[in-house]
């Protein structure tokens, strides 16, 4: 049999109490403890947070909720307008370029990713998530015919963090 010892850190407690609420965390105090008894732990996290899907697995691409865009010799094109997570891959090439990804905000812009070229053609890769609050949008430029930037998307949440399962699963 094991030994017992008390914890005793605020820390700790507090981190309990937000990760577990009906385990005394809206409520009356309660001891930690540690024990020298090996004791098997199942992982239930995604199927408390109601998902049965891999995180990986969940933001697959898929043909129904993918959308795809290519912007060529184009200022402030609207990639997505609606509120949420969504995964962004972006693929381009260009020369004497430059290509890039803002956000707006319905007043001011941002750029996030700028991909600039010189005289020989190169080509670029890259994927980020982004999160559109109402009245944000993603947008993409492109400051010659010698560029191009091709967008693929993918809503992966709404926007209060709801995951959005590829369609069908």
């Amino acid at each position: 049999m094991g030994s017992e010892y008390f914890i005793n850190s605020q820390e700790l407690e507090n981190k309990v109490r937000t990760l577990l609420p009906s385990q005394g965390g809206a409520g009356a105090g309660f001891d930690l403890s540690a024990s020298t008894q090996i004791i098997p732990i199942i992982d239930l996290t995604e199927s408390a947070e109601g998902s049965n899907v891999r995180q990986d697995l969940q933001t697959a691409v898929d043909f129904a909720t993918t959308s795809t865009l290519n912007i060529n010799n184009a200022t402030n094109t609207v990639i997505l307008n609606n509120t949420g997570f969504f995964k962004v891959t972006v693929n381009g090439a260009g020369a004497n370029s430059e290509l890039s990804i803002n956000l707006f905000d319905g007043t001011t812009s941002k750029k996030i990713r700028v991909f600039q070229f010189g005289t020989t053609t190169n080509s670029i890769l890259d994927e980020f998530i982004v999160y559109l609050r109402a009245g944000d949008s993603l947008r993409a430029s492109s400051s010659a015919t010698t560029g191009t930037l091709n967008t693929f998307t993918r809503q992966i949440a709404t926007i209060d963090g709801t995951l959005v399962n590829p369609l069908g699963f």
